[in-house]
């Protein structure tokens, strides 16, 4: 059975499992289907990057920007730069494993559901002949995967993301917690122009300073931003007593306070309506799930096309 995880944790044999989703898959179904999930959010998908093949002298009416300089000083000559479109296109999944992702209320953490469509999506890349990288993250650590093409690059991306998972332990960040911009300039950084982009995060710390990092990143790569939630973020249980802490301090409050509710339900709310909005405004497509949805239906609803109506928060 694919959609076997349950709990705080995963294991690598779960994640090894979830290679038989990638069955007449790919990712380019995902432009279509993702968009709707977010009240059609255009998709800025800019097809495969381009990579240098070779020089030749110059002829009339070649664009001048694509003259190669030193080869020009070199011969005295002009020459042009030639280039073909890549063979594959580099995938890069960015896996969010901070504090903040050691939370759920249901079927698993929000941190084992991003690790699970992390493993999903490199399986459907992989069958694509698609080059697949990562970048993993902890509160206070990052392992950067170089892109290769093969099974083994998402063994070696499904190893180091099970590492950090195991390595969680409380769901409180400490004071030192790096941001998620830093995940996106990291992503910047190394992603080449035309790479297809996966942001798995809660996105709870999305700010104006994240806004900028993915306006950069929209510009040359297509960027997928996959919001993960438990339902206990977006309304408190009615009970009388809760108690919230942060390490440090203990309180208790009402759940059965209706203005306490509305409080907190309008501060998630105006907070995705942000998220979305910045996605909408750079054309990334978000697609929002609970983390209690199985695994494979999220993956059926996001990579086919036959699920265009559905979004990806149903549990069975």
């Amino acid at each position: 059975m694919v959609n076997s995880a349950t709990g705080a944790y995963i294991s690598v044999e779960a994640l090894l499992q979830l290679r038989f989703l990638a069955k007449n898959l790919t990712l380019e179904q995902r432009k279509k289907s993702a968009a709707i999930m977010e009240g059609s959010v255009r998709s800025n998908f800019r097809g495969r990057g381009m990579e240098f093949a070779e020089v030749r002298p110059y002829q009339a009416g070649d664009d001048i920007r694509s003259i190669d300089w030193r080869v020009t000083a070199r011969t005295q000559k002009p020459y042009t730069k030639l280039f073909q479109e890549e063979k594959e296109r580099p995938v890069y999944l960015v896996i969010d494993q901070r504090s903040p992702m050691f939370f759920g209320s249901t079927r698993v953490f929000k941190s084992v559901f991003a690790v699970q469509a992390a493993a999903a999506i490199s399986w459907i890349a992989a069958s694509n002949n698609d080059r697949i990288g990562g970048l993993v993250f902890s509160d206070t650590e990052q392992h950067d995967i170089r892109a290769k093409r093969g099974k083994h690059a998402v063994l070696a991306l499904i190893h180091q993301m099970q590492k950090y998972n195991q390595s969680l332990n409380s769901p409180v960040p400490g004071k030192n917690m790096q941001p998620l911009q830093n995940m996106l300039l990291d992503t910047y950084r190394i992603a080449k122009p035309g790479s297809s982009v996966f942001v798995i995060s809660d996105f709870h710390d999305f700010n104006r300073q994240c806004e900028e990092s993915l306006a950069l990143l929209s510009r040359h790569t297509d960027i997928t931003l996959i919001n993960i939630y438990d339902q206990l973020e977006t309304q408190l249980p009615k009970l009388p007593n809760l108690s919230i802490t942060n390490n440090e301090k203990r309180l208790i409050v009402s759940g059965q306070s209706s203005k306490l509710n509305s409080e907190f339900m309008q501060a998630h709310q105006s907070h995705i309506q942000y998220l979305t909005q910045a996605c909408a405004k750079y054309g990334a497509p978000l697609a929002s799930v609970e983390c209690g949805t199985p695994i494979s239906d999220f993956i059926f609803d996001v990579f086919t096309s036959n699920n265009h109506n559905k979004k990806s928060g149903r549990r069975n």
